[in-house]
């Protein structure tokens, strides 16, 4: 099972130099910044290992998510299905592949996923959100000027998460789903109120 998703970078500039740090004292950035452009970061982790791939590309495309997958099934060579949790946008479906791949090739690729769809504004359900969150507390979280610079932070970060294995102990089970979205169900179906496993 992996958890894919993707979410937008920006490129922020600094318009006044920033102070450097000194001994005694932190660095000092000025308020004023500019924006120079975004991308998209396209990550997936297989939660119980803790193997990740994540790539930087400059547009969000069917093609960059079809070129995301089949190097991400190339990371799992012997695995017959990739179970692959991930919201329903409209580039994350198969015809992404035969789109950029032919035919024999999207097919092959096609056989080896099976797709999960998070329900919609549920995307806390898909457990790469998890990692999306550390990487926004531990290397989004300063001015990055340039594309080169983001794409060379971000793969040190999942390097790193990478070597060491850092996995993701998710604790939301079936009763707490089941707590969590009864109004859901009930909304869906009056008989559904307080139904048990």
């Amino acid at each position: 099972m992996i958890c894919f998703d993707e979410r937008p970078c920006f490129l922020i500039g600094d318009t006044i130099a920033p102070l450097p740090a000194k001994e005694g004292r932190v660095k000092k950035v000025n308020y004023a910044y500019e924006k120079l452009g975004s991308c998209a970061l396209m990550a997936a982790i297989e939660p119980l290992t803790g193997r990740r791939l994540a790539i930087l590309n400059k547009h969000r495309r069917k093609r960059e998510y079809a070129l995301f997958m089949k190097e991400l099934a190339a990371m799992f060579p012997k695995a017959i299905k990739i179970r692959l949790v991930q919201d329903n946008l409209n580039t994350h479906d198969f015809s992404s592949f035969y789109e950029t791949f032919p035919y024999e090739e999207a097919f092959a690729l096609s056989q080896r996923f099976e797709f999960y769809f998070t329900p919609k504004s549920a995307s806390w359900l898909n457990m790469i959100e998890i990692e999306f969150s550390a990487l926004a507390r531990l290397c989004l979280n300063r001015r990055i000027p340039t594309f080169e610079e983001l794409e060379r932070e971000i793969a040190a970060f999942f390097k790193d998460r990478h070597l060491k294995q850092v996995k993701i102990n998710w604790q939301f089970s079936l009763t707490s789903a089941r707590q969590k979205f009864e109004r859901h169900y009930v909304k869906v179906n009056p008989a559904n109120k307080n139904q048990k496993d």
